[in-house]
């Protein structure tokens, strides 16, 4: 009950209200992820003047082999390096400044040159719990994941160095 595990991976891109952007992030993702990327969309009115409803964003969220395999593929990208301060305690993320830094992605010229976040989330068995509708479900504080653990995870799972770390 004590192994960690990948509960997901979440690939991001804020286009604002560029719709170009946004058709340009969907292309991309749906290469790289083999998914039909979400156009997310404004809750209420931002403090950038967006209103309510409108597309400012894609996202995908891989999980199982398909996350292990393309988070990776993320790491090798950046050199298997991450900071202390990219990583809280069941999640880390990381930017990737452009997409043909991936390993075997070609460069789109539909595309251009884009960035993204990775965002990637950790669970062990029996966080199935806290996502259940009551409110009474909680996982204790021995089970729940620390951010020496995750760090400890990363290091043993995928050889990442950690820089800034004592």
């Amino acid at each position: 009950m004590r192994e960690i595990r990948i509960e997901k991976v979440t690939l991001n891109m804020g286009c604002g209200t560029d719709n170009d952007k946004l058709e340009r992030g969907k292309k991309l993702f749906e290469t790289i992820s083999g998914q039909k990327p979400l156009v997310t969309i404004t809750r209420k009115r931002t403090t950038f003047g967006i209103i309510k409803g409108k597309p400012i964003g894609v996202k995908v969220t891989m999980r199982k082999e398909k996350a292990k395999k393309f988070l990776a593929a993320v790491l090798s990208a950046i050199d298997n390096e991450l900071k202390e301060e990219q990583i809280n305690d069941d999640n880390f993320s990381i930017g990737i400044k452009e997409y043909i830094d991936l390993p075997d992605v070609q460069y789109d010229p539909e595309v251009g040159i884009l960035g993204f976040d990775v965002s990637v989330t950790l669970e062990r068995p029996g966080f199935r719990i806290k996502r259940k509708k009551s409110g009474r479900a909680k996982i204790s504080k021995k089970h729940k994941i620390t951010k020496n653990e995750t760090i400890e995870w990363l290091v043993k799972n995928f050889g990442v160095k950690i820089v800034g770390r004592i």
